[in-house]
């Protein structure tokens, strides 16, 4: 038995985990979802540190809609700081969520804005 949401996310992020990590040439893409926002980072695993970082909650972010369409605008806006950053190529780590909804309109947005992954 799989027993809570929260247990079995964390299972399935371990799992992911173990095979994908971002470095200096390709970090990792990390998103993580709350029931009001959607926040992303793109993290180099090697030197530990957060390269750029975007949220529906920051103050540069200007919310309207709902939020499959407020994920797609952080991914917008976490692609265009990353490209700002030299960071053109990434792994997306979608954190033991299903690929559909917030976190597939995030890696549709992150896309448009200019990201490989």
């Amino acid at each position: 038995m799989a027993g809570h949401k929260s247990s079995r996310r964390e299972r399935i992020k371990k799992g992911i985990r173990k095979h994908l990590a971002g470095s200096a040439e390709r970090p990792r893409l990390s998103v993580f979802r709350s029931n009001k926002g959607i926040y992303a980072q793109i993290i180099d695993d090697v030197a530990g540190v957060t390269l750029v970082s975007a949220s529906s909650a920051s103050k540069d972010f200007a919310a309207s809609g709902n939020k499959v369409d407020q994920s797609k605008a952080v991914g917008k806006l976490v692609a265009e700081k990353a490209i700002a950053a030299g960071i053109n190529k990434v792994v997306f780590d979608r954190n033991g969520y299903l690929y559909h909804g917030r976190i597939k309109s995030l890696a549709e947005g992150a896309r448009e804005g200019g990201l490989d992954f």
